[in-house]
């Protein structure tokens, strides 16, 4: 006979297992959180097709004919999988593996990194942010060391899920933060924001550019003016 447990897990949605693990944990799950400790092996498919038959139903109630529409026949499975394992994945899936190097030079001068493309999308209406993020990086003889392109991974991974501008660069600066422990850390991001471009006032000029500086770039001016002039020198170039 089939165990009761089992028979009682099957019968409970995926997506309310996820949540009593978070609740029970007194664990944060808003949008912009990364949750994927605690989802267990096999439950991504599973939310995946919780979704489809959730969005499935919002186009039923948009009045929007998916047996007949060839357009929308299998627009839920597509936004679905969209949602899991593509523009929301950072909430779903693990950091991605960063290797971390001693700073044997000793390296003291500033670093900047950028620009690294950015993806993500708006928490209040979910619609697309595109933009990009510099990162500027004071070591010092203690500070770990991360390759390139392992900046641009930690950025995907942030970014990767509903965000607010403001947010986003706070995650990630104190995620570089944690990794690298430099003197200091500066991040800045400039985005078009769709939910201003496609709805509301459909102002197609306006970007959003703001900044967080940590550490040494917050207590020294000069420094602070060194990274924002090579960095819009380099924007003009």
């Amino acid at each position: 006979m089939p165990n009761e447990t089992n028979i009682s897990k099957a019968a409970t949605p995926v997506a309310d297992r996820i949540r009593q693990r978070l609740v029970s944990a007194n664990r944060r799950f808003h949008a912009n959180d990364s949750i994927a400790e605690f989802i267990q092996p096999g439950e991504l498919d599973a939310l995946q097709d919780e979704v489809q038959a959730r969005l499935q139903g919002m186009l039923e109630t948009l009045v929007i004919d998916t047996n007949s529409d060839h357009n929308t026949q299998d627009t839920a499975r597509r936004v679905a999988k969209m949602f899991i394992h593509e523009v929301f994945r950072g909430r779903y899936v693990p950091m991605p593996p960063v290797t971390e190097f001693p700073n044997i030079a000793r390296l003291n001068e500033l670093m900047i990194v950028g620009p690294v493309l950015v993806r993500s999308a708006c928490s209040h209406h979910l619609c697309p942010i595109i933009g990009q993020v510099w990162v500027g990086v004071m070591p010092n003889e203690h500070s770990a060391l991360i390759g390139l392109s392992k900046y641009a991974r930690l950025v995907e991974w942030v970014m990767a899920r509903p965000q607010i501008q403001e947010e986003a660069i706070i995650q990630l600066v104190d995620l570089l933060q944690e990794k690298m422990r430099p003197d200091g850390l500066a991040v800045v991001m400039k985005a078009d924001h769709y939910c201003m471009q496609w709805r509301g006032v459909k102002d197609m000029d306006s970007k959003m550019v703001n900044s967080v500086m940590r550490g040494s770039f917050l207590k020294n001016p000069d420094l602070r003016r060194e990274f924002l002039s090579l960095l819009n020198n380099g924007n003009r170039s």
